[in-house]
């Protein structure tokens, strides 16, 4: 049986995240559906998977009426496939942020850098002239990246902030753009950076997800797999699944 996946996520205010959680874990259970997410003031964040038909029926609660009101409406989406269920368990939580980067000091709901369509994103890194930046940790840098992008080699997505003030400067390094698996990294890391004064900061529109289901394997300037947070390990062009024996090496 081939299994829907889903990553999503949203920036909008949900201040009443931790009266959401029982409601949202019965509304999963009921379905069968298993995966992580997490609700938080600023919004959500998470990978569920299950039946196509229940995938669905969660998603269309989300998106409109039901406990969230339209507050989710136009959240990111990422729908895929595995050949087995990715997940050992189901996990819905409240936290203080969807992904954890400075408290929520930074809000994404503010401002953020200019997205950049899959399409155009070949162009942009391939200018001399913009400095790539990978947000993502140091194990999934070295399953795959993209060419030539750096590497900040971070343990945890709070250490990128120590990596943009130690190693940046928005005085030399004009454009920036940037990238992470499904985009919600960046969404935090470009807001960080125009904080900071950095004038140009560029990310990639629904992360490196978006590039590798749009972009023709041809034209790819991506190397090696994206991991991804659950049992299938890593995802390539189509988002088809990596083999485990070949998603440890960046070629």
């Amino acid at each position: 049986m081939t299994v829907r996946v889903a990553a999503l996520y949203r920036f909008a205010p949900l201040p009443d995240c931790a009266d959401l959680v029982a409601p949202l874990a019965e509304l999963c259970a009921d379905l069968g559906i298993r995966g992580t997410l997490l609700l938080a003031p600023e919004g959500i964040n998470g990978t569920v998977a299950g039946e196509t038909a229940a995938v669905d029926t969660l998603l269309a609660r989300l998106a409109g009426g039901w406990i969230f009101g339209e507050r989710l409406a136009g959240m990111e989406l990422k729908l895929s496939s595995a050949s087995a269920m990715p997940f050992a368990r189901l996990k819905v939580k409240a936290k203080r942020e969807i992904v954890s980067f400075d408290g929520a000091v930074t809000d994404p709901s503010r401002r953020v850098g200019a997205y950049v369509a899959p399409a155009d994103w070949n162009a942009l890194i391939s200018d001399p002239g913009t400095v790539v930046i990978d947000t993502r940790n140091a194990f999934e840098v070295a399953i795959g990246t993209f060419a030539g992008a750096r590497d900040p080699g971070t343990a945890s997505f709070g250490d990128f902030r120590a990596f943009v003030d130690r190693e940046l400067d928005p005085a030399r390094d004009r454009r920036i753009a940037m990238f992470c698996t499904g985009g919600i990294r960046c969404e935090k890391a470009s807001a960080y950076l125009l904080d900071r004064g950095f004038p140009e900061v560029h990310h990639l529109r629904g992360g490196i997800l978006a590039y590798l289901e749009q972009v023709p394997p041809a034209e790819s300037l991506w190397r090696g797999g994206c991991f991804v947070f659950d049992g299938r390990l890593a995802l390539g062009h189509g988002l088809a699944e990596v083999p485990e024996t070949a998603a440890g090496v960046v070629p």
